[in-house]
């Protein structure tokens, strides 16, 4: 049995995370505080694919990023293609989990006391400065709590992956992608084997969420 597949689910899930968190947080700030039409359409649309079926959001990006589209031509003339690149498999995985990590963060930024905030103002302090010394430190449990969401779901997606990525071993065959492959060849062992790590990895996700949800009421119970 070749680790490949594995490595390349967790540099997959890795990125993700990285491009969850540059793009996620700005939006969950913005969606936790603003109160305007444009917010609440925003905000139904980055949870559409939460409720949308995986391949249909492969296919939507396989028609917005293939070879065949105007923006999919403009990246393959700067040498950055994304369709059957493992670059291809981070842009699924991010589109079906960015949703959880900008829920989680949205509702942790709108847990946060405004009144907390305004003290801060009236001492002196910059936008900038509540934001990273009062507002941030308050919300980090939920920010946490979607980051691991996001790792987890974009360790173990697979129908936009096989659409955008495809299955191409050592290159843009993940892990479920992999699992796929070894029941269809009736290689049971080697599909018991690469699941049980998936099943390992998100039981640790959630012992991890339990453990940060108990630490963190009873912080605020103390």
């Amino acid at each position: 049995m070749t680790f490949a597949p594995l490595l390349l689910s967790l540099k997959v899930a890795t990125a993700t995370v990285a491009l969850t968190l540059v793009l996620g947080l700005p939006l969950a700030y913005w969606l936790a505080r603003a109160h305007s039409p444009a917010a609440g359409f925003l905000h139904a649309f980055s949870n559409l694919p939460l409720v949308l079926p995986p391949v249909v959001l492969g296919y939507y990006l396989l028609v917005a990023f293939g070879y065949g589209s105007p923006l999919g031509k403009a990246l393959e003339r700067l040498g950055i293609p994304l369709v059957f690149t493992w670059r291809g498999a981070v842009l699924a995985a991010w589109t079906v989990a960015f949703p959880l990590f900008v829920q989680a963060a949205s509702a942790a930024f709108a847990s946060v006391s405004t009144e907390l905030e305004d003290v801060a103002r009236t001492l002196g302090e910059s936008e900038w400065g509540i934001f990273w010394r009062v507002t941030l430190p308050l919300a980090m449990p939920g920010i946490l709590a979607g980051t691991l969401l996001t790792f987890a779901r974009a360790l173990g997606e697979f129908g936009a992956t096989l659409m955008v990525a495809g299955d191409i071993p050592g290159q843009t065959q993940t892990t479920a992608i992999a699992i796929y492959d070894a029941v269809e060849k009736g290689s049971q062992a080697q599909a018991n084997v690469m699941a049980g790590i998936l099943t390992a990895f998100a039981l640790a996700v959630l012992f991890a969420l339990r453990s940060m949800s108990l630490r963190w009421k009873g912080g605020s119970r103390a």
